[in-house]
């Protein structure tokens, strides 16, 4: 049955803050225009932001759609199984915190391909680094789409094609003209705005349950079973709940946004620093995730909720509708349409580094291109990216986005986190080494996932699917380490060992460390 909702309806207070979210984020874009000016602007923000300002982008740039609708939208129509998103993702930050941040910063210049290729032969490293990146960002780019399509469908009424081409339009004009100072600040926006609108949903669902969450998860499982609080209903076996762990633990460090943004401050105690600000954030802001899913399953249902959209997606605008009224509904899909294009900005410019930075500059040009030539290439490949997302995002339209966003990080755990750690912390690793575990962890992962039950079955129509583990995670990453190590064993490489002194060296005392 259809719920009795204004969401598909063109809403005045929803178009008023839409307009007011893009006003102030293209004033933004302007100014950072203005001092983006080089391809280090462009891509660090001249690492000038501090580590405040980046522990909060980096909260931003991590509380995407997929875990303000996706996670809100699995919790309401399964129960606790959609709890699993919300712990994987953050108990990742400890890996980044401890292991990552600050040999990243210190190594690197703007992309994770500069710490993984810094005493390997360039152009092999710089090519299957690219590829894992845009790998991962094709697919977390598919799942933002998908959930801005749903949005902006919901504020104006429009076609979700037409939605869909609103969004793209607004995430180049981000990225194309302010780059990373423009996008660093609409993610600060973004976070402080999501936060304010998952406290507020948060605040008025406990109000119906004598602000008491357990009286809230008593009348989920009085409802609807005992069954929504245990596992069992959206991961049924304990190695895919282990493995879908696994992705989202690791993943977070080697999600290609988020290494990016330890190249925009100054040294790394502040990346470290901006690590621990982001890792509280995002914290609270799961614990929020757990009041909004049940609070949608008891207050609107999971059947209402599916009749709007099938995905689940649309479960907090409706919970917002519910409580709130009409007007509250348009704050939180504007607070919802800020998160994704903040987001899609970030993967965009990403996606955008790896396809010019290390692959046109280093690899095509050997390093030659002069600073306007690089920041030229860089905004070519900004276009190409937001055209490609615009299609995808047509072509993926009603995907669960918190799943989506599971296999991006899939193929950022398997093939991009083991050739980073190889990397930095081995000294045997070798360009071949290096090589081979981004290729097979790239291409081991999405060949499981096209034979697993979520495409093979649900997409495909088989009967049985050929790989039975719906995320690939479990085999992926221990299996990119192990060719990365039996490779490097194989082929030896002197030269790139000799190399690993000196970035020792230079990963703990940073470039400075290079002239002691």
């Amino acid at each position: 049955m259809t719920p009795a909702t204004t969401i598909g309806e063109p809403s005045a207070v929803a178009m008023a803050f839409f307009f007011l979210f893009i006003a102030v984020t293209l004033g933004i874009t302007w100014w950072a225009a203005r001092r983006t000016r080089t391809a280090e602007h462009f891509y660090a923000a001249g690492r000038s932001i501090t580590a405040g300002q980046n522990g909060v982008a980096l909260a931003g740039d991590y509380m995407s759609a997929a875990s303000f609708l996706g996670i809100a939208g699995l919790v309401s129509t399964t129960g606790f199984d959609g709890l699993i998103y919300s712990t994987g993702w953050l108990v990742g930050w400890p890996v980044v915190l401890f292991l990552i941040a600050e040999p990243l910063r210190n190594l690197g210049k703007y992309t994770f391909s500069d710490v993984v290729a810094l005493r390997f032969r360039q152009t092999p490293v710089r090519i299957a680094a690219a590829t894992g990146t845009l790998a991962t960002v094709v697919f977390y780019l598919i799942a933002q789409m998908v959930g801005a399509g749903g949005l902006i469908k919901l504020l104006f009424g429009l076609s979700y094609e037409q939605a869909i081409a609103v969004v793209g339009a607004a995430m180049i004009a981000y990225v194309l003209f302010g780059g990373m100072l423009a996008t660093t600040w609409v993610q600060i926006v973004k976070a402080v705005l999501l936060l304010t609108g998952a406290a507020l949903l948060a605040v008025l669902v406990l109000a119906r349950f004598g602000g008491n969450p357990a009286a809230l998860f008593a009348a989920a499982a009085e409802r609807y079973g005992d069954g929504v609080l245990a596992p069992g209903k959206l991961v049924a076996s304990p190695l895919d709940a282990l493995s879908l762990g696994l992705a989202l633990m690791f993943g977070t460090a080697g999600l290609p946004h988020i290494l990016m943004r330890f190249y925009t401050v100054p040294d790394a105690r502040a990346a470290r620093t901006s690590v621990f600000y982001a890792t509280g954030l995002i914290g609270a802001f799961y614990l929020l995730t757990f009041v909004l899913g049940f609070g949608a399953m008891v207050l609107v249902g999971p059947e209402a909720i599916r009749a709007v959209d099938a995905g689940g997606n649309m479960a907090a605008p409706l919970l917002a509708e519910l409580l709130g009224g009409t007007p509250f509904l348009g704050f939180i899909a504007a607070v919802a349409f800020a998160t994704i294009l903040a987001v899609v900005a970030g993967l965009t410019l990403s996606g955008a580094a790896a396809l010019s930075h290390d692959l046109w500059v280093n690899v095509v040009r050997g390093e030659h291109a002069d600073p306007a030539e690089q920041l030229l290439v860089a905004r070519a490949a900004t276009v190409g990216l937001g055209l490609v997302a615009v299609g995808l995002g047509i072509a993926f339209e009603g995907q669960n986005v918190a799943f989506m966003v599971s296999l991006a990080f899939a193929i950022a755990a398997s093939a991009n986190f083991p050739a980073l750690v190889l990397s930095i912390f081995w000294r045997g690793c070798t360009t071949a080494g290096a090589v081979a575990s981004m290729a097979t962890g790239t291409l081991a992962t999405i060949l499981l996932i096209v034979l697993s039950p979520t495409v093979h079955v649900e997409l495909l129509g088989a009967d049985v699917a050929w790989f039975p583990l719906r995320n690939p995670a479990l085999v992926t990453i221990p299996l990119s380490f192990a060719v990365g190590i039996v490779v490097s064993r194989l082929r030896a490489e002197p030269g790139a060992t000799a190399r690993w002194a000196a970035v020792e060296r230079r990963m703990h005392l940073g470039p400075d460390g290079d002239e002691a």
